[in-house]
């Protein structure tokens, strides 16, 4: 059992939409930094988003910057992220981190997160 499990991909035109979701074993999100990175095919992982544990505070890659939206959802203990507009750009597995810190500016992802094994997103022209 993995500490997260990413859901939610799938093939999806350009300019559809997907809502992927994290879900976390054996603990809950509500103490946690949450991010989504993105890694496409013979690219380094990127950070695509990064909320703050109160969800009062997000930030966004700049390539998805009024496209994603990243939201808590602490009755279903779940962390989303909505893509809308999405370009071929978008394409790759999409993976969910979480750290226990109050700010993303102090989470080191690399190093200390928990992650789960990815979900696939294929935006095709």
């Amino acid at each position: 059992q993995l500490p997260l499990v990413e859901s939610g991909g799938g093939l999806v035109q350009p300019g559809g939409s997907l809502r992927l979701s994290c879900t976390p074993s054996g603990f809950t999100l509500d103490n946690y930094v949450i991010a989504w990175f993105r890694q496409a095919p013979g690219q380094e992982r990127e950070e695509v988003s990064c909320i703050a544990r109160s969800g009062s505070w997000t930030r966004y890659g700049d390539s998805v910057k009024g496209r994603f939206t990243i939201f808590r959802d602490n009755p279903r203990n779940t962390a989303d992220l909505e893509m809308n507009s999405l370009k071929p750009e978008d394409t790759g597995v999409y993976y969910c981190a979480a750290e226990r810190v109050t700010r993303c500016q102090f989470a080191r992802f690399d190093r200390l997160a928990s992650w789960g094994q990815g979900t696939q997103v294929t935006v095709s022209s």
